[in-house]
């Protein structure tokens, strides 16, 4: 009888001491009920919450944006008042390898929608896509309704900036029966672009795969190949510090050109794209 009893009160040991562990009693009863034997199974439950504490932080280090801590320059294309005041858009300005005019005011579809609104709408768009994955943006000029500023003032600006990759939009003014879109890109001629060349070219190669993937537009049939430029007459470029790109986003006195970039749907189309090739060259 007395080893029988010493049993079961073996046994009630070994059952308070697995509520003890845990079991199925909770936190804040194991901490009501207790006794002081038990303080320091109590006090270790802390370290095995630590784990958990940590994850929140962990998750929001895996959320950095993929542009964060990047300098990107949009060069939207002319101005919407440089028709006004055709003195100061006419002026010559050095580009290193001629003098050309400040400025110009673009072209326009048939119908009158301006080169200059265009390149303006598709910036802003591109603006909200690519501060939203973590990118400083900048832009050249301010509004549509301004003139200039000049083809050096804009190089400038993102040579300022420390730009990690800067992008002139453009859209052309072809003939009628030219269509499609090309990525022109600088070359060198023993000046300050000569050293960004190469990155230049990375940023066109990145930037034209995502034009045609997300846009469909085919690449142009009267310039360049495969829808790539070089050209060294360009300020823009030439007077680049920063890789840089232009794009002529397609030819907008071709009808089937033109009612795309009419469109605002495909306006938001385009935005994306470019928004995506700066990204693949930026964040690859």
């Amino acid at each position: 009888m007395t080893s029988r009893a010493l049993a079961a009160a073996c046994l009630a040991l070994a059952g308070l001491g697995a509520v003890a562990c845990g079991g199925t009693a909770g936190p804040q009863a194991d901490a009501a009920t207790a006794p002081a034997a038990r303080a320091p199974k109590t006090a270790a439950a802390p370290a095995s919450s630590a784990p958990q504490t940590a994850t929140p932080a962990a998750a929001g280090q895996s959320e950095v944006k993929p542009l964060s801590g990047k300098v990107i320059v949009i060069d939207p294309g002319h101005n919407g008042g440089n028709y006004r005041d055709p003195a100061a858009i006419n002026k010559k300005v050095n580009v290193l390898t001629q003098w050309k005019a400040c400025d110009t005011t673009g072209t326009a579809t048939n119908d009158g929608y301006s080169e200059a609104a265009f390149t303006w709408d598709v910036a802003k768009r591109m603006v909200k896509l690519l501060k939203a994955e973590g990118a400083t943006v900048k832009l050249t000029r301010r509004d549509n309704t301004s003139v200039g500023p000049c083809i050096t003032q804009r190089a400038a600006i993102g040579n300022d900036a420390h730009a990690d990759a800067a992008i002139s939009v453009h859209a052309d003014g072809a003939g009628a029966a030219d269509r499609g879109f090309h990525v022109i890109m600088p070359k060198k001629i023993r000046g300050p672009v000569d050293p960004v060349v190469g990155d230049s070219k990375r940023l066109g190669l990145a930037v034209r795969k995502a034009f045609r993937d997300g846009t469909g537009l085919p690449y142009s049939t009267y310039i360049g190949r495969d829808a790539l430029d070089y050209r060294s007459d360009l300020g823009g470029l030439n007077l680049s510090t920063v890789p840089k790109i232009f794009i002529e986003t397609g030819n907008m006195r071709n009808a089937s050109d033109a009612a795309r970039l009419k469109d605002p749907a495909f306006r938001q189309r385009i935005a994306e794209s470019l928004a995506k090739g700066l990204r693949s060259y930026l964040a690859p």
